[in-house]
């Protein structure tokens, strides 16, 4: 607070004080307090913010912030450099895997989902977008830090922003190609344009949940190049785990403590109650999606900050 502020409340406040009497109580008092109250609360404001930017925390998130501008737009122009629909591509692969499940899976699944075949169909999209967001993703930033290492050798920058960059390209994908579809869907199955600001829900425990894995991977992956191999199958079990194509109500009692262990599964249930029912999603898959976001989250950012003071004598 400056010595100008500090004087003005003083005067302020003085004459403030000096009105109150028992028959200066009334519209003056509120007057003066109410001014003096909104004086205070700017000035406390102005404070903070001061104190804010000052901090070593707020300087990190902006030097992300500017690096995330540059990177990603970057890794959007050489992915899809010469291509002919470019983002729209990420939505071939579900329409064609819909179509494939609805044919073989449809009829004997609809059951599950009020005999419609049309519900299940829907459903299946929902999921669809839900892991080919997370494998297209994570295994992009598998190989991000490694990629760069050339620049990381030559100018000294926050290590997670590469993972984080490919996480942000994605989300830009996601929310110009297939968030569309996902609204046009509950817009027609709910009629509620509620329900599809509230799509932004699950989709921020998504982000979480990536965003943590790819911290993790794309920092082992510096120290063992065969992981990608590897990865390949995690990626294949995390889709076959999530009730993508089946009904989780098929899935046995006792193989649904294992299922539960996928951090996709309570994304998708959110999505689809979101999308296809209009209802606020139950507060288990919530608990159990936020839980694991920020988990695996807290985890994945502990991992790269230990190890990462090792990553320039192999990159």
């Amino acid at each position: 607070m400056s010595i100008v502020h500090y004087q003005l409340s003083i005067i302020l406040i003085t004459e403030f004080e000096g009105t109150i009497s028992p028959k200066s109580a009334g519209v003056r008092y509120n007057a003066n307090y109410e001014f003096c109250f909104s004086l205070f609360m700017i000035i406390a404001r102005k404070k903070t913010l001061e104190i804010w930017e000052k901090s070593p925390v707020w300087k990190d998130v902006k030097r992300y912030w500017e690096l995330l501008s540059v990177l990603v737009p970057q890794n959007l122009k050489v992915r899809y450099r010469g291509s002919l629909l470019g983002i729209y591509w990420s939505l071939l692969n579900p329409i064609i895997m819909t179509v494939l499940y609805s044919t073989i899976f449809g009829t004997t699944f609809a059951s599950y989902y009020d005999d419609s075949i049309t519900n299940y169909v829907l459903a299946a999209v929902n999921g669809l977008l839900v892991v080919n967001f997370f494998n297209a993703s994570t295994t992009q930033a598998l190989v991000s830090i490694v990629e760069s290492g050339d620049l990381l050798n030559k100018i000294k920058l926050p290590i997670p922003v590469f993972p984080m960059s490919m996480i942000g390209a994605n989300i830009f994908q996601f929310m110009v190609g297939s968030f569309p579809l996902l609204a046009i869907v509950t817009l027609v199955k709910t009629h509620s344009l509620f329900s599809v600001i509230l799509l932004l829900l699950p989709f921020s425990l998504l982000i979480v949940v990536c965003t943590g894995i790819s911290l993790f991977v794309s920092s082992l992956y510096v120290f063992f190049r065969d992981l990608s191999y590897f990865y390949e199958i995690a990626t294949f079990v995390a889709w076959i785990t999530s009730p993508v194509f089946y009904p989780p109500d098929i899935v046995p009692e006792a193989v649904k403590p294992f299922i539960n262990l996928n951090p996709l599964v309570p994304v998708i249930q959110i999505f689809r109650q979101v999308s296809l029912e209009g209802r606020f999603p139950e507060s288990i898959y919530l608990i159990h999606g936020f839980c694991s976001g920020i988990i695996i989250l807290t985890l994945g950012w502990l991992f790269v900050r230990r190890v990462q003071s090792a990553f320039m004598d192999l990159l």
